[in-house]
């Protein structure tokens, strides 16, 4: 990171960014003290909509601290924070549906999936080059670092693009599963399971457009050394 005068173009979505994620802490507050009526725990619905799906090769685990929950690939397993793993709240339930939505997407080969794992290791190195390469051009006048530093960061753009399916897509499959196994059947319950699933959504939104402003920034940088 570094400050001019093209930083106004981040602002407003560092704004969003904060919103983003006061929104999933209020709502995942909000939702952890309301019961769901299936009494299910998330690791227990985890593993319903699991073998459910006809898959029997995901374990789910528990994993320290809070909303740290994620679904593992490459070892085939869901990890669910303490909260998540054992209580059996909407948000708890809305979590482990959304992760084992990973595992489903995996296992049934979600092209977007396979895209963002392909791309995953470039992106990783381009968001940590990008920066630096660019910068270096920039003081050195050396353009053809500047453009370098471009090309990199616009495949961590790339990767936040691809992963934007992925978590929606994610989201809705928790939302049928939970409907279609009738693990949720009250409206209310429903509705409380799409809020907090929604206000999740968000971050990866807010990301994506902090990702793309870096990269306008980087444009107008580089535009403005011809």
């Amino acid at each position: 990171m570094f400050f001019d005068g093209t930083m106004i173009l981040i602002i407003p979505v560092l704004i969003l960014a904060f919103w983003a994620q006061a929104k999933v802490r209020s709502n995942f507050t909000k939702y952890s003290r309301i019961r769901a009526n299936s009494g299910l725990t998330g690791a227990e619905v985890a593993e319903h909509i699991l073998h459910a799906n006809g898959i029997h090769d995901v374990v789910v685990l528990p994993e320290k601290g809070e909303l740290t929950d994620h679904y593992n690939p490459s070892t085939k397993e869901v990890h669910l924070s303490g909260p998540i793993f054992s209580g059996s709240s909407l948000a708890s339930i809305s979590i482990a549906a959304h992760e084992v939505g990973h595992a489903i997407q995996h296992a049934r080969g979600y092209y977007p999936v396979v895209l963002r794992a392909q791309i995953l290791p470039a992106a990783n190195f381009g968001s940590s080059m990008a920066f630096p390469l660019f910068i270096l051009g920039l003081i050195f006048s050396y353009p053809m670092l500047m453009d370098i530093g471009i090309i990199l960061f616009s495949i961590a753009l790339l990767f936040h693009l691809v992963t934007l399916p992925v978590e929606f897509n994610a989201s809705a499959r928790a939302i049928t599963q939970l409907r279609e196994l009738g693990i949720v059947t009250d409206k209310g319950e429903i509705n409380g399971c799409k809020n907090m699933l929604s206000a999740a959504a968000m971050t990866y939104v807010a990301s994506t457009l902090m990702a793309l402003m870096q990269l306008i920034r980087l444009l107008l940088l580089r535009g403005s050394r011809k």
